[in-house]
């Protein structure tokens, strides 16, 4: 018995390795993207090094709509190839206007989930379309998958997770106000063993630091 359940936790732990395995491979392919705005910002932004408000304006955008979408697409692509990709940065677009934080948890789950609803989508009429309609059939059907998708992100899925981002922030904050950010390490470093430290630090910590950056000029998350 003991040797089953030995056994049993083994499988769950390489499961969960590989889970974080996959969520890193949505990040480390845009790892040049967030330097590069991440020198922007250092750069332009008003308390930057050298504020200037017209590069400024590339900050923004680049943060709240871009990155989101890059990490989608790439979780998308990662499960169903170029379709899954585009489908996965369509239905965040919708995450990300929704929402009221920066989305890249969001990006994160919805983008390669989407992209796996689609092939099921697809998987239910292959073989049945008559001969010259299948690019026909394919598109509207991911057109019309993808945007009942989108609106489903926008009105449901959107402001839950701006509700778990707030929770996460008031953890943090509340961390920070009792001069307690060491016990972060107590999640950090058993994420490191999992794979999943990516996830928690652009899913989870870098969100909140950006919006403490935006709000103070600086966070304790970029010390």
């Amino acid at each position: 018995m003991e040797k089953t359940n030995n056994t049993n936790g083994q499988t769950f732990r390489v499961k969960l390795q590989r889970f974080g395995s996959f969520l890193s491979s949505m990040i480390m392919p845009n790892i040049l993207a967030f330097i590069a705005w991440g020198i922007l910002a250092a750069l332009f932004i008003p308390t930057g090094w050298l504020p200037n408000e017209n590069f400024n304006e590339i900050v923004g955008p680049t943060l709240n709509y871009l990155l989101p979408l890059l990490v989608a697409y790439t979780g998308g692509k990662a499960v169903y190839d170029t379709r899954g990709g585009v489908v996965a940065a369509m239905v965040t677009m919708g995450l990300i206007v929704g929402a009221d934080v920066t989305m890249f948890l969001g990006a994160m789950v919805i983008g390669p989930t989407s992209a796996y609803l689609m092939k099921q989508v697809d998987n239910l009429y292959e073989g049945k379309v008559p001969a010259g309609f299948e690019m026909l059939v394919r598109n509207f059907s991911a057109g019309i998958f993808t945007a009942i998708v989108t609106l489903l992100c926008y009105v449901g899925i959107g402001p839950v997770f701006t509700a778990l981002n707030n929770i996460l922030t008031s953890g943090v904050n509340f961390l920070m106000s009792n001069r307690l950010i060491p016990l972060v390490s107590i999640f950090m470093e058993p994420a490191k063993v999992l794979f999943l430290n990516n996830a928690v630090n652009f899913g989870v910590l870098t969100p909140i630091g950006l919006e403490q950056v935006a709000e103070a000029g600086r966070s304790m998350m970029f010390a």
